[in-house]
C-alpha cells in the first residue's frame, strides 16, 4: 500500500463521517420545525422512504 492509497482511504472515511454528521444536523433542524410545516414538506415520511430505497 503506498501513501496515496492510504491518503485516499482516510479522505473517503472523513468524507463519510462529514456526510453522516450533516445528515444528523439536518434531521435535528427539521425536527425542530412546527408540526404543520413538517407535514407540508413531507418530513419524515418522504425521508424515510428515500432512506429505505438506498
Amino acid at each position: 500500500m503506498n501513501g496515496f492509497t492510504i491518503l485516499r482511504s482516510v479522505q473517503h472515511y472523513v468524507g463519510r463521517i462529514r456526510t453522516v454528521r450533516n445528515e444528523i444536523r439536518t434531521q435535528r433542524f427539521l425536527n425542530t420545525l412546527p408540526a404543520d410545516i413538517r407535514k407540508d414538506i413531507g418530513w419524515p415520511d418522504l425521508y424515510n422512504g428515500r432512506v429505505r430505497e438506498n
